[in-house]
């Protein structure tokens, strides 16, 4: 662990608590910015786990957030917004943090060592084939992660690492290996900020990938969002108008028609005569609004 990339010292360490205020916060900003940079060596496979996650939702399978400490909440800040964002189902978002409901309130690093905790985790989550289980850890070290991906292996699921370090013991267990290659950290072993860093930004390509791909993007818009706050559905209702162009009121209008599916919405100001009938359209074009749009022209 001492000669790992995440443990070593960053060149620009030396007398950083002597330094002004904005010496340090240029030093901080400038790793930040390596570190988010990391992420584009690392595009070709974020696709290939991207297209893991998708085929596992498209056949009914599940996806599994697995992580501990700040990795583990990267991931589950990523998990949390799905539902929200594309209108995936809850029960297909599977979230296991080290440690659990606690790990909210004291992330203590006691959990991540704990391999039958990890194995109880993945037991009561029933993973298994046909689900796709993305473990995360800066270090790729972590016995929590590694138990679950060697779990998820041999119950036949598919299985996306993403980890921080070269060589990551992590990877020995994934069908695809996600290297982010950050700079060592301005604080040595601060995995939360540069790391943690490139993580959320890949967690954030690899699922708005998959978003796109299921269909539920339509020229940049989240056409499957689920509206159920006042700003979302005030959003709903500028998609629609921004995609069919129609005016808002309007919006509003095919939006209570289609009970507030957008996808719909556009299919109906598009000539499809009622919610029924654009759902058939989107289950004839394999959920692309686009694919429907130009069928019922």
């Amino acid at each position: 662990m001492a000669s790992a990339r995440t443990e070593a010292r960053h060149e620009q360490a030396e007398g950083l608590d002597e330094r002004p205020p904005l010496d340090v916060l240029k030093v901080l900003s400038a790793a930040q910015q390596q570190a988010a940079a990391a992420v584009d060596n690392a595009l070709e496979d974020i696709a290939e786990a991207a297209k893991l996650a998708t085929e596992a939702l498209r056949s009914g399978g599940r996806l599994v957030y697995v992580g501990a400490g700040s990795s583990g909440l990267m991931g589950m800040a990523d998990a949390l917004e799905l539902p929200g964002t594309y209108g995936i189902a809850r029960d297909r978002i599977i979230i296991l943090l080290a440690g659990g409901a606690a790990s909210l309130e004291d992330l203590a690093g006691g959990y991540e060592d704990d391999e039958q905790l990890a194995l109880l985790d993945a037991e009561r989550a029933g993973i298994g084939k046909g689900d796709c289980v993305i473990c995360v850890t800066a270090s790729g070290t972590t016995p929590y992660a590694i138990a679950i991906a060697d779990y998820a292996r041999e119950h036949e699921a598919q299985v996306v690492a993403l980890a921080n370090n070269p060589g990551a013991p992590l990877f020995a267990y994934a069908d695809i290996s996600v290297l982010l290659q950050t700079p060592p950290e301005v604080v040595s072993g601060s995995t939360r900020m540069g790391a943690g860093t490139a993580q959320k930004i890949a967690f954030n390509m690899l699922s708005t990938l998959v978003g796109i791909q299921l269909g539920h993007v339509h020229d940049g818009y989240m056409v499957n969002l689920k509206a159920d706050n006042i700003k979302l559905k005030d959003r709903a209702a500028r998609i629609v108008s921004g995609i069919s162009g129609v005016g808002l009121e309007e919006a509003g209008r095919l939006l209570e028609q289609s009970e507030g599916s957008v996808k719909a919405a556009v299919l109906i100001a598009a000539g499809a005569t009622d919610k029924a009938a654009a759902e058939a359209a989107l289950n004839n074009s394999g959920q692309s609004l686009r694919r429907a749009l130009k069928n019922l022209r």
